[in-house]
């Protein structure tokens, strides 16, 4: 196993903004190579964009790596079981890093298949609509006017605000977007679980009359009690679970303490789990919305799985700059507003080498002593 650590201006993130203080302006992203002795190699990639990329590559390397070396990839579920008991045990780290391994060995399997993931586990559509996620800086409802127009203009099928200065900011801000791009045109809000309970009420009661089509994390998702009153009061959908593990999803699911799900292949323990999530999401009759990640190849791994299932409606799409560092533009979306799975096997994506090379600043390889 071999990790490039890569590194990425954080200005396009705030615009025209200055960075702030208690922020790095490079963040530090994680690129992992897995290889086999038939000389395939399984990449995958972690975060970076709170500071926690250059110990995530370390953490791999310490902890996981011993875990793998010798392993048959084709005993792959096997594999992935004996990572979820020692992460039991590993307290400070959470499933992502488990998640990041998994998409590798995907990769090998694909590879090695010769085919896409997506074939791997059943295609069910090789195109789904994007939707984009906007910025953190509408500061107004003019900038949120601003932005959500341009959402529409660029060709997504939807935009979702990220607002959390409760119900006196907020809502003044959702009906600029709604106003900015039409009744027909779908929007969410995202609040990031810093709302009150009333806070929530408020500001629920308020997209729902906007048309908006999901209100998500309105409160920390671990408060499955208040998320359960929400989800009874409010006829807005409410999304949660986005930072729930896979073993902690069935109680969310059983006691509906939420009309949609969330979920990705960091969080979720791979593509292993994330389509366990999606699974046992569609038996519960609930759809799962596939959370996009600051990470470009994590996000081709959500794509492969969201092509697999039928009850991921819409694709997260954040900022351009995390499209980092593969070739042909895979993230970016058709003249449809829609993705396309790649058709090469494993990942089947092509990463931009020259990009990579000159954006490296530390390299890991094998077990240290």
């Amino acid at each position: 196993m071999a990790t490039r650590v890569l590194a990425v201006d954080a200005q396009p993130w705030y615009g025209d903004r200055p960075i702030p203080d208690d922020v790095p302006p490079v963040w530090h992203f994680p690129l992992t190579c897995v290889s086999t002795d038939e000389g395939i190699d399984g990449y995958t990639m972690g975060y970076g964009a709170n500071g926690e990329g250059i110990g995530s590559a370390h953490q791999l390397h310490d902890v996981y790596l011993r875990a793998i070396l010798g392993r048959d990839p084709r005993q792959h579920e096997a594999l992935w079981r004996e990572l979820m008991s020692l992460n039991r045990h590993l307290y400070p780290i959470s499933d992502g890093l488990l998640g990041m391994l998994d998409v590798a060995f995907w990769d090998i399997k694909g590879k090695a298949a010769g085919v896409p993931i997506a074939e791997l586990l059943g295609v069910s559509r090789t195109e789904l609509p994007a939707y984009r996620t906007g910025s953190h800086w509408n500061l107004t409802p003019a900038d949120t006017f601003a932005e959500a127009a341009a959402m529409k203009q660029q060709g997504y099928r939807g935009y979702k605000l990220t607002l959390y200065d409760g119900p006196a900011a907020d809502i003044p801000r959702a009906e600029a977007a709604r106003k900015a791009v039409g009744d027909d045109f779908g929007l969410m809000l995202d609040a990031v679980a810093e709302y009150s309970f009333d806070q929530a009420i408020e500001v629920g009661e308020a997209l729902g009359r906007l048309g908006y089509r999901w209100f998500e994390e309105p409160v920390p998702d671990r408060d499955i009690a208040t998320l359960e009153q929400l989800t009874r009061r409010l006829e807005i959908p409410i999304l949660a679970t986005e930072t729930v593990s896979l073993r902690e999803l069935p109680q969310f699911l059983e006691r509906k303490a939420c009309d949609m799900a969330r979920g990705d292949v960091f969080i979720k323990a791979g593509i292993t789990g994330l389509r366990q999530a999606s699974a046992m999401c569609e038996e519960a009759g609930m759809n799962l919305a596939i959370h996009a990640l600051h990470s470009s190849l994590l996000d081709i791994a959500n794509l492969h799985v969201a092509c697999s299932v039928r009850n991921c409606e819409f694709f997260e799409l954040h900022h351009e700059m995390f499209r980092f560092a593969l070739k042909g533009s895979p993230l970016d979306i058709d003249a449809n507003g829609c993705l396309h799975l790649p058709t090469g096997p494993g990942l089947g994506v092509e990463l931009d080498w020259d990009w990579i090379d000159n954006n490296t600043v530390m390299e890991l390889s094998g077990l240290k002593v």
